[in-house]
């Protein structure tokens, strides 16, 4: 259950497909989205327009936005390393910073991490880098932000059941496997559900966790801890 004080909230969401956007904003009801890409710093600016044109700033953050591909060091592109730094790190940077004159005091913000950080996956190193980067942020600017009272923490979620997971896979019949061998590796025995990563940003961003700062919530079913 989200917390009382996050209900009612205005969301700006935004993202490169039109499509998913839509849909979101029906499911969410009282929002707005904005068409871009977060590793362009152009359109960063024109999502932060919209922000600032309803006046009312930004209780909560969540840069959340981020893209992996499986490439073992042998392999890996300029390319590759580009595209993922770009947005993962290059785009959680400055979705930050340009948000820090609409953050209003005692915002949250909220960090998408990845238990990738911890297990040295074959293939997933430089996608494990850039949620380490992520990490690190998320220490520096709670210590960069304390004195507005801003709080930054991190949420790191295990393997979850979205449409971008199945993705990492080839075809439909790997992405099947896929699954079934992550979910084989946590101890619940099961992938997460959306809502329930959901549920834990909420906790951040709400009241709740007000002596939270600096911190990564694990999101795992215990992946990364038994």
């Amino acid at each position: 259950m989200i917390d009382a004080e996050l209900e009612g909230a205005h969301v700006f969401i935004t993202g490169r497909r039109k499509t998913e956007l839509d849909a979101a904003v029906e499911t969410i009801g009282s929002a707005t989205a904005v068409i871009g890409d977060i590793a362009d710093l152009a359109d960063l600016d024109r999502l932060y327009e919209a922000v600032r044109d309803r006046g009312q700033g930004l209780d909560v953050l969540f840069a959340n936005a981020s893209v992996a591909a499986f490439f073992p060091l042998e392999q890996i592109t300029e390319e590759h390393f580009d595209t993922l730094f770009g947005i993962n790190v290059r785009g959680t940077l400055f979705t930050v910073q340009k948000a820090l004159p609409l953050l209003n005091d005692g915002a949250s913000v909220i960090l998408n991490g990845s238990t990738n950080v911890d297990v040295g996956a074959e293939a997933f190193g430089v996608y494990a880098a850039s949620k380490a980067a992520t990490r690190s942020f998320a220490r520096t600017w709670a210590n960069e932000l304390k004195g507005r009272g801003i709080r930054v923490n991190a949420v790191t979620p295990g393997p979850t059941d979205t449409p971008g997971l199945s993705g990492l896979a080839p075809d439909p019949e790997q992405a099947v496997g896929l699954r079934q061998h992550l979910a084989a590796q946590v101890p619940l025995g099961r992938l997460a559900h959306p809502e329930e990563i959901a549920a834990a940003v909420a906790f951040l961003a709400s009241g709740q966790s007000s002596f939270i700062t600096g911190s990564s919530l694990y999101v795992d079913g215990g992946m990364n801890h038994i």
